[in-house]
């Protein structure tokens, strides 16, 4: 037997199950001993230490902590649904009965290291990014296109999920540590940002374009056929504050449940997610189809678009195959048509909540950086030119 190695923090986090699922190793014990004890804004401090937006995940997490967690499989009385902690939750609780945290919080720094990092959009990687470098001295400023930061937390989360005022204070709290950050300023070229004599450049511009649906009728009919994540953007800004009565919505993550919910409160009457997979393969959380399907919202799944029917343009129903999953030697799954005749249903909008991918065009290809065969930036790179600098992916 080799002897247990203590030097690596993994070793204690594998100790916790939870904290080992948590992909920050969030210490959760330490903070719901806390909250037990009714010291809620310690509790908030250990959160934030780990996980930058505490108020923020504890409406929004998908919470892989709670699958792990070790109440789950000694609880014997719930027979095959043993419940367990209701971690993502407890994170709310000490988020919303703490006092004000900020005294235990890093100040900005009294005197700056001479190092002037730039971090291209203001979501949540590039908001940590600048949380833990502005304490250290380093002059960090944060870009981003619209007025004010939070990135797709702030644009994509329908606020009955998120109010705007949680996100105001969490973002606030980072801004606070001595981050500068410029609103309304889109990077066009990266080419052009490091001309600038940054000594580091951070690209945290997350996943912001939606996949798109390639069926007959899709550009005949597009006046009523919505990408998801631009559509959700639109309500939030408040461009969008009605939508047609009769609404589908295309996919099966949280993207497509938050779509689902937010046409229902617009003004949809009938609105049906349909998912390619089967309801139980679907990628939204658990609790997300079931806070779908509480507000009398169907999921109709192993159904395939093939077409999109219309009137001169305007939509009047999509044409779909009914498909089942059969599964090869080795696992892998296939969809076959069941030979059952297309469903048509009828709709007046429809969102698309397919997957998104990353988007680069901004990054010219002759500046000394990897491009892999989809387009996207391999890692982490080392800058062009005798200066030097570093450019990172997040």
């Amino acid at each position: 037997m080799k002897p247990t190695d203590i030097d690596e923090a993994d070793y204690f986090h594998k100790v916790v199950d939870c904290q080992w699922a948590c992909p920050a190793h969030t210490p959760v014990p330490e903070y719901i001993r806390l909250i037990a004890a009714q010291r809620y804004t310690d509790a908030y401090l250990v959160n934030w230490r780990s996980n930058v937006f505490p108020g923020i995940l504890g409406r929004t997490c998908d919470r892989p902590c709670e699958p792990a967690c070790r109440r789950g499989r000694v609880e014997e009385s719930n027979g095959e649904h043993p419940e367990p902690v209701a971690i993502c939750r407890l994170k709310r609780v000490a988020a919303d009965l703490k006092s004000d945290p900020r005294a235990g919080m890093p100040k900005p720094a009294a005197r700056r290291n001479g190092k002037r990092v730039a971090c291209i959009g203001a979501g949540p990687a590039s908001l940590t990014v600048a949380r833990d470098l502005a304490p250290l001295g380093y002059e960090v400023v944060v870009f981003d296109q619209d007025p004010k930061a939070g990135g797709f937390m702030r644009t994509q989360v329908p606020r009955f999920r998120l109010p705007e005022s949680v996100i105001d204070e969490e973002v606030g709290y980072v801004l606070d540590c001595g981050v500068r950050f410029e609103g309304n300023r889109r990077i066009d070229s990266l080419k052009a940002l490091l001309a600038e004599g940054w000594d580091a450049v951070f690209v945290g511009t997350g996943a912001p374009r939606g996949r798109d649906l390639d069926v007959p009728g899709r550009q005949e009919a597009a006046a009523n056929i919505h990408i998801g994540i631009d559509w959700l953007s639109s309500v939030s800004f408040g461009h969008v504050t009605a939508i047609g009565k009769r609404v589908i919505v295309l996919g099966g993550g949280n993207t497509a449940m938050d779509c689902c919910r937010s046409a229902r409160r617009l003004g949809g009457t009938d609105v049906k997610v349909i998912v390619r997979s089967g309801f139980a393969e679907m990628k939204a959380s658990p609790w997300e189809k079931e806070d779908a399907q509480h507000e009398g919202i169907p999921i109709l799944d192993f159904r395939v678009p093939k077409s999109v029917e219309h009137d001169n343009g305007r939509i009047t129903g999509m044409w779909f195959e009914k498909v089942s999953a059969q599964y090869d030697a080795d696992g892998r799954r296939k969809l076959v048509p069941t030979g059952e005749p297309d469903e048509f249903h009828p709709c007046d909008d429809v969102l698309v909540a397919i997957g998104q991918e990353n988007a680069f065009p901004w990054i010219e290809r002759d500046i000394g950086l990897n491009f892999n065969r989809w387009g996207l930036p391999d890692g982490a790179w080392p800058c062009c030119g005798d200066q030097h600098r570093s450019v990172c992916a997040g």
